[in-house]
């Protein structure tokens, strides 16, 4: 049997980012659509209630957070060829968990703009 978590965390990091372009009605990608859509100085979207220094905290910190997976996680699949980055079920299972705190963080956000 060939494991193939390669593809399967290309496709969990595009559909975090298809969900966020939903959300903000962006056509942007990746650090752009991240950088656009929670803007510190003018968001789109926010995931509390953005008034106080740790609710401003915590939206920035989600907004690199993204724009670190986008990165380090669909541009890196998007670029190379699969044999050239190994894929462990263990890195795999431990994407897709943050992949689904992305989603659960998501599930919060309000459009405010």
């Amino acid at each position: 049997m060939v494991n193939n978590y390669f593809h399967a965390v290309f496709e969990t990091t595009k559909g975090v980012a298809d969900r966020l372009r939903y959300l903000a009605d962006l056509k942007t990608d990746g650090g752009a659509l991240v950088s656009e859509a929670f803007s510190s100085t003018k968001p789109m979207l926010i995931i509390n209630n953005f008034t106080t220094e740790t609710d401003i905290s915590e939206h920035k910190g989600f907004a690199n957070l993204l724009i670190g997976f986008f990165g380090m996680f669909r541009n890196t699949t998007a670029h190379i060829p699969k044999t050239n980055w190994v894929m462990t079920e263990q890195d795999a299972l431990e994407i897709m968990t943050i992949a689904s705190l992305c989603h659960r963080k998501l599930d919060k956000a309000h459009k405010i703009r």
